[in-house]
């Protein structure tokens, strides 16, 4: 009678195989990466305009509550116009807005907010023009 072994040996991925799927890997991230980089800027852009137009709002009512403009960002925070000051999507801080003080001669520093941002959106026009 004839013994036979009863272990298979078990077969690997060959190197030619393991480049195949490290290509297709590759050629998916590389069609899905630039999308999900335009989706994060969008959202940033969104995020900046509303944190603009929350600010703008809360120093309209700021000035017609007080009578006066507020010295500085952080006053509409404390007197609860608004929870915090926002981080800037684009910059990730809370001190790179700059203020735009009042046209005419009135107390208060803060007539207006913008990004200080460096760079352009995706629809060309520059961080700090918004």
């Amino acid at each position: 009678m004839q013994h036979q072994s009863s272990y298979r040996v078990g077969r690997g991925f060959t190197v030619i195989e393991l480049l195949v799927v490290l290509a297709a890997i590759a050629l998916l991230l590389s069609i899905a990466a630039p999308r999900y980089v335009a989706h994060l800027d969008a959202a940033r852009e969104t995020a900046l305009r509303q944190d603009l137009r929350a600010m703008r709002d809360a120093i309209d009512k700021f000035h017609g509550d007080q009578g006066r403009y507020p010295a500085a960002l952080e006053e509409l925070a404390t007197r609860r116009y608004l929870r915090a000051v926002p981080e800037d999507p684009v910059t990730q801080r809370t001190d790179t807005w700059v203020l735009v003080p009042p046209p005419h001669a009135s107390s208060g520093a803060v007539y207006d907010v913008r990004s200080g941002a460096p760079g352009q959106a995706r629809d060309g026009s520059a961080y700090a023009s918004w």
